[in-house]
């Protein structure tokens, strides 16, 4: 029997009437003959109503509690759904996190997925059930319910079928794939039939918000396809796999953009071995994310160094640097929440030169100005002023010709 993972997004399940539709759609697919364990997310904005109702009580919700709150949403989902799958003659199971055997670290609101014992799961497929676990959660070794962060479902789907031997993981969501640019803002934009995982990595890591980063890289891991497909409509959707002819037509494949971006500078850095590590250990230490980090020459043994976070890191990674400013003897450090990045990813890239000289020169056509600079082998991206993402994602998609449909058959 062939497994299959199914996960559904919070618009997905966001009413009644979208979890009866999602019902009928696993029912299908149960009728396939394919053994089938679908993971859910809380219906629609609720996780964000449950957060709004713990900060009305207190300034600062204990972390503890505040996973055992937000878990309810994805069991809620999980049991209407189930109920759903009764109401029409199928015969299903609701497990939360615990249930379903999925073993976390103890670090509250994110915690990392260890180990998952599918043993329950496995009984239950081969007694004919669907399986309706609810994403986002597990359990920690001290026997406290964890949550794993933001877009957690994406990453609980992609663990169980890699533990499940999945033939692939289907991610159900409001979009019909994943798209050469947001189509929100370059109405040209065409959808993606394949990419290959490090392609998706980067246009997840950088913006793309179709399908969570730490799901791709799961999948990249273990190998794992993800189809990225509408529960909307029948549409074919985005396949993302491993397999690519790196040869292919269209080098560069899309374009990420991301608002949620920060600089923090520190100027006149005494320049000496050790520095960088007491600037970014104590960072880490505080589980601060750091994006790019880029320094300046050293002119008289001093220089400027700069990083970026997320713009919600932002007073907590100054409350870590302000005292390190000073200890190190820098002038002074400064932060510019105004800013965003634009990213032009394609495996192809890196087998043909030129990319980095189209994409400054089309930015500085439209007057879009560059603040800093970072690549790897299949990405190019670009600070800039957020004022400019719009413009610069609208040229670049027509510099690079990816309104063009030249996908290969």
């Amino acid at each position: 029997m062939s497994i299959i993972v199914q996960k559904y997004g919070g618009s997905s399940v966001a009413t009644p009437d979208r979890i009866k539709s999602v019902a009928r759609r696993i029912a299908d697919r149960k009728d396939t003959g394919d053994g089938v364990v679908v993971v859910v997310s809380a219906m629609g904005d609720s996780t964000d109503t449950l957060t709004v109702l713990a900060d009305q009580l207190t300034d600062a919700p204990p972390p503890r509690e505040m996973d055992m709150l937000l878990s309810t949403g994805e069991i809620v989902s999980t049991a209407l759904l189930t109920m759903a799958l009764k109401a029409i003659g199928y015969d299903a199971i609701g497990l939360d996190g615990n249930q379903a055997g999925i073993q976390t670290t103890r670090e509250h609101r994110r915690a990392q997925i260890q180990e998952i014992d599918p043993s329950r799961i496995h009984e239950n497929l081969e007694t004919g059930k669907i399986v309706v676990v609810a994403g986002f959660q597990g359990i920690s070794e001290g026997l406290d319910i964890t949550t794993v962060g933001r877009g957690g479902s994406d990453t609980t789907a992609v663990a169980l079928a890699a533990k499940l031997g999945a033939d692939v993981c289907e991610i159900y969501t409001d979009v019909e794939g994943v798209y050469t640019a947001d189509p929100r803002i370059e109405p040209k934009a065409r959808q993606l039939i394949e990419l290959n995982f490090e392609e998706m990595a980067e246009l997840a890591n950088h913006g793309a918000r179709v399908l969570h980063s730490r799901a791709v890289e799961l999948a990249w891991v273990y190998n794992v396809p993800i189809l990225v497909a509408s529960s909307f409509t029948e549409k074919q959707g985005t396949l993302i796999h491993g397999g690519r002819n790196m040869e292919m037509k269209d080098k560069v494949k899309g374009i990420a953009h991301d608002l949620d971006v920060t600089k923090v500078t520190i100027l006149g850095v005494p320049d000496h071995p050790g520095i960088a590590a007491s600037i970014f250990s104590p960072l880490s230490d505080a589980g601060i994310s750091v994006d790019i980090i880029v320094q300046n020459s050293s002119v008289d043994k001093l220089t400027d160094l700069s990083f970026t976070v997320e713009r919600s890191s932002l007073d907590e990674a100054l409350a870590v640097i302000n005292p390190i400013t000073k200890t190190i003897g820098a002038s002074s450090l400064t932060s510019n929440t105004n800013l965003a990045k634009v990213s032009v990813v394609g495996a192809g890239m890196q087998s043909q030169p030129g990319y980095a000289s189209t994409m400054f020169e089309c930015l500085n056509k439209v007057g879009v100005n560059i603040e800093m600079i970072t690549t790897s082998e299949i990405r190019i991206t670009c600070i800039i002023h957020e004022e400019g993402v719009q413009k610069a994602i609208r040229a670049l998609h027509s510099a690079f010709e990816l309104e063009a449909d030249i996908e290969e058959s």
